[in-house]
């Protein structure tokens, strides 16, 4: 039984989006408003507050970043801890926010949003141009994660995460999606479906909030390694390192009462594990 070891002591409310950049591990704490930078070799962390509650962070192709902060996605800057909006996302609908991001082979930044109360069923996916915002035509849902596309940029997985599923579309090189399928629906005690990556091979790695679990599923749905947490709320995976084998995995403690984080000390921190298949590189947004 493979185990997950603890590396990094957070404590995030609810801890998402760790992505590998350079030769450091970039993640946030949503509903903390904060942002992350951990150095393995040095063992550096550092943090920046955000205005908004931030979903992820993706680098930039012209230098800097981009977050995805609860009204769209902004440019940051760590040097100066400055963020500056590009666009606004879902005006109409102020209880939503963004929540899940990644960026396509050819620098096309994809991320969904959700309902902060998690109950509208008003969660988009998105497509960004590079000027402009555009609905990619998936269904809304409640709680919208993922996106993950394969190495071939043929499959975009998403995740419906209160319909307990992973749906998977072709995708056509302009960016239009093809017909949803049910890649995964995960049972009544298997906790409830989160982050999701691809992996070089196009395996799946998928966080389990609320299952005590990462998973690693084959390209036809086919399980091929579950990792063990000692904290139950896994929310997404990273992979990266010198040989892009090291996976992290943050952590929640958003839905826990005081008797499961007095069971669950760890609750919210980063952990870390190697994985037989390495990751993809990563791309930075166009």
């Amino acid at each position: 039984m493979m185990q997950a070891e603890h590396a990094l002591t957070i404590g995030a409310m609810l801890g998402e989006g760790p992505i590998w950049i350079g030769d450091a591990l970039w993640f946030v704490d949503i509903k903390g408003q904060r942002l992350y930078r951990h150095h393995p070799a040095t063992g550096a962390l550092d943090q920046w507050d955000a205005p908004e509650m931030v979903g992820w962070i993706v680098p930039a192709a012209l230098g800097g970043f981009v977050v995805g902060l609860k009204s769209g996605p902004h440019r940051f800057d760590p040097d100066t801890a400055t963020f500056r909006r590009m666009t606004t996302i879902d005006a109409h609908l102020p209880a939503n926010r963004l929540n899940d991001a990644t960026v396509d082979s050819t620098g096309r930044l994809w991320f969904g949003t959700m309902d902060n109360d998690e109950l509208a069923v008003s969660g988009r996916l998105y497509r960004w141009d590079g000027t402009a915002a555009i609905d990619s035509g998936a269904d809304a849902v409640t709680i919208a994660n993922g996106p993950a596309i394969d190495p071939a940029g043929t499959r975009l997985y998403h995740v419906d995460t209160s319909g307990k599923r992973v749906i998977v579309h072709p995708l056509a090189a302009d960016g239009t999606l093809g017909a949803g399928e049910e890649f995964l629906r995960l049972g009544e005690h298997e906790g409830w479906p989160d982050g999701v990556i691809c992996d070089a091979e196009g395996g799946v790695w998928l966080g389990l909030f609320g299952g005590w679990q990462a998973r690693r599923y084959a390209p036809d749905g086919t399980l091929t390694d579950t990792i063990h947490f000692p904290v139950a709320n896994v929310t997404k995976i990273a992979l990266g390192g010198s040989d892009g084998r090291t996976a992290w995995a943050t952590t929640a403690r958003q839905g826990l009462d005081a008797a499961a984080l007095a069971a669950q000390p760890l609750a919210g921190d980063v952990f870390t594990f190697r994985v037989a298949i390495p990751g993809q590189p990563t791309v930075a947004m166009g």
